[in-house]
């Protein structure tokens, strides 16, 4: 499943693409793809042709597009603020791709919208989804609860989408607050890469991001968060904002071949990758210094950690 990176590389990629330009009509393929728009396709078609696209945000792993119902820089500022977005769930498969309308529908090809005509850029924003577990649907946007804006995004407004409401933010945000994450953190009894993996605590850290970040951050998984120091917190955000960013600049990491970005390519950051998916191959830094350790792998709530011995210690006292 696509990680904040890759949710970013799409991001970028499709407010290139998309701000600014109105949607002109809208065609479901699939009616499975909007499952989560309760309202059915008929609904969905009529929410948003006719809109203009303001911004596309992203917060964690959440990625949706403002709507504004005029392009009109004359309407009165009540009607330029967007009330309601689309939404976009990639699941394990899901792809936003913009495309030429001479370019061959995708074999699992489910949504397409076309646009109005911009000088050198794509017609079409087409939805590929081969597995069907992701989707699209239109959603009211909300006054964020801190007064911050809603996500990453290029004009940012203090809105979010409605369904990205309960998350927190994620170490990519500007407005990303280290002492509340801190304070929420040492009262969990809980061990450190549970707490990462909590959206509620802090977004858009997934099983690949969060066994990169402890590494880099020479942490167990294990660790207890009510007896974590501050230091060993901030390290571990801060090691968690390098492997985001480093992934952003190679273009995210790419395990299956469905994950690509808004131009068809994959991401190719698990070159790079130092502890996850490496068992049984060396650690890197303590083969830097001569220390023969090998990376190891266990089971962790259903899923696999991927640890060095020696400079990733399993604290006595580590709660999974």
């Amino acid at each position: 499943m696509p990680e904040l990176p890759e949710v970013e590389v799409v991001r970028r990629g499709l407010v290139r693409w998309l701000r600014g330009r109105t949607i002109t009509s809208v065609e479901v393929l699939d009616p499975r793809s909007l499952r989560r728009h309760a309202l059915g396709p008929e609904d969905f078609i009529g929410n948003l042709q006719g809109t203009t696209v303001v911004d596309v945000v992203r917060r964690g792993k959440f990625l949706w597009m403002p709507l504004r119902d005029t392009p009109s820089a004359a309407a009165a500022p009540e009607q330029s603020v967007p009330a309601v977005a689309l939404m976009a769930h990639l699941g394990m498969s899901g792809q936003l791709l913009m495309q030429d309308p001479s370019v061959p529908d995708e074999k699992h090809l489910k949504v397409r919208l076309r646009l109005s005509p911009a000088d050198g850029m794509p017609d079409e924003l087409r939805f590929v989804d081969q597995r069907i577990f992701g989707g699209l649907f239109v959603t009211d946007l909300v006054a964020t609860d801190d007064g911050g804006p809603g996500g990453l995004a290029e004009s940012p407004l203090p809105l979010i989408a409605e369904e990205a409401a309960h998350i927190a933010r994620d170490p990519l945000d500007p407005a990303f607050s280290f002492g509340l994450f801190y304070s929420r953190l040492r009262k969990r009894r809980t061990g450190l890469k549970r707490a990462l993996l909590d959206q509620g605590l802090v977004s858009g850290i997934g099983n690949i991001y969060a066994d990169e970040s402890l590494w880099r951050a020479g942490l167990h998984y294990a660790r207890p968060t009510d007896k974590l120091r501050r230091s060993d917190a901030e390290r571990v955000i801060a090691s968690a904002r390098e492997v985001m960013l480093d992934a952003l600049e190679a273009g995210g990491t790419s395990f299956d071949s469905l994950y690509v970005n808004v131009n068809g390519a994959s991401g190719y950051f698990d070159r790079s990758l130092n502890a996850y998916g490496r068992e049984g191959q060396p650690c890197n830094r303590c083969a830097a210094v001569g220390i023969n350790s090998l990376i190891r792998r266990e089971q962790f709530m259903n899923r696999s950690s991927y640890t060095c011995p020696v400079c990733q210690p399993r604290p006595r006292n580590g709660r999974w």
